[in-house]
């Protein structure tokens, strides 16, 4: 049985990782790429986990064994397909123990050899948590700006060119604001936040600087590490701004327009709308708010919110960084990503 390490897989180029632990665990947290492959489901994992307790570890072993018989024809076919299609699968299930190792004993009796990753996901964790803060450059490239002025658009702009552009709210599965998890499902886990961070950072690992957005400490479920924050504070600051218009339709196309048929949306907005007039003294504001919401008039909903919410907020949270802002109108994204290469060349930070 051929074993290796998590440093050794990091430095692997082809790698997929299966993950032979049930859905559930699956989802919470995995490394990033892996294919699920479990040995188990989640009710038979229940079910084992039950029979252990109450019987013991040999008619534990017993009921695994006949629950997986049946499937491991299947099993060995996915993997192996994986290995046909030019990549090197890696087993590993949450800490290198039995469920892994069974796999991959199987595997290698059908003549196929696939290494087990050493210490599981347990060791995967603890080796990005420990060597993450080590990627983070020295400078950072801050997008800074109210609600709806296009920072997001930007990043994938200048992601498209080749600059090292770092995107917490996609990692977190969320978008920052009250109204953040529409359109995102139920947002990153930490350890999901984690692995995701620790890729990109490795994806522009030796660039002088990286490109992100000035997101508070928490994004949805998921906390950002210390040092990035560090990082952020000290960093280039762009103070991106739109019109009035402008912000209200990208909001209206980013969080409206592809949901708002969906069952799931207008009670959604109903319930954060509570959360907002709760903070909202002005209670014509309130009812404007209630009544554009009731209507369905979202274009009126949304300027509402930025004049009386979140623009009022935007001001108290750039006392938080150092350092000069530079402004740049974002009306244009295509002319705004320009401006900030042009100012990144001027602060001499090498562009890539």
């Amino acid at each position: 049985m051929r074993e290796i390490a998590v440093e050794q897989y990091i430095q692997m180029d082809n790698a997929v990782p299966v993950d032979v632990r049930s859905p559930i665990e699956f989802e919470e947290c995995s490394i990033p790429g892996a294919v699920n492959v479990p040995l188990f489901t989640n009710e038979e994992r229940v079910e084992i986990g039950t029979l252990y307790k109450r019987e013991g570890s040999d008619a534990a072993k017993w009921r695994a064994m006949e629950i997986v018989s049946p499937k491991i024809p299947s099993m060995m076919q996915k993997i192996r397909d994986l290995k046909d299609d030019g990549f090197q699968p890696v087993i590993y299930c949450w800490r290198g123990g039995m469920r892994s190792k069974a796999v991959t004993t199987f595997i290698t009796y059908a003549g196929v050899s696939i290494p087990r990753l050493i210490g599981g996901y347990r060791a995967y964790r603890q080796y990005i948590l420990e060597n993450t803060a080590d990627l983070i450059p020295e400078k950072a490239v801050v997008l800074h700006g109210m609600t709806g002025v296009g920072k997001t658009d930007v990043l994938k702009v200048l992601s498209e060119k080749g600059y090292p552009v770092i995107d917490l709210e996609e990692m977190a599965g969320h978008r920052g604001s009250i109204f953040g998890s529409f359109g995102m499902g139920d947002g990153s886990t930490q350890k999901t936040f984690d692995a995701l961070l620790y890729q990109a950072l490795s994806e522009v690992k030796g660039s002088p600087y990286i490109i992100m957005e000035a997101e508070s400490k928490r994004i949805g479920k998921a906390v950002q590490p210390d040092e990035l924050l560090d990082t952020k504070k000290t960093g280039i600051h762009i103070d991106m701004f739109a019109s009035m218009e402008s912000r209200v339709q990208r909001i209206l196309r980013d969080y409206v327009e592809p949901y708002h048929k969906e069952e799931w949306f207008k009670p959604k907005v109903d319930e954060s709308l509570v959360f907002i007039k709760k903070r909202l003294k002005d209670t014509e504001i309130r009812e404007q708010l209630d009544e554009s919401a009731e209507a369905e008039n979202y274009e009126l909903f949304i300027k509402l919110l930025l004049e009386y919410y979140y623009d009022p907020r935007y001001a108290f949270k750039q006392h938080d960084y150092e350092g000069q802002f530079h402004h740049v109108n974002a009306d244009d994204v295509e002319a705004a990503a320009q401006q900030i290469i042009h100012i990144i060349e001027n602060q001499n930070a090498p562009v890539l």
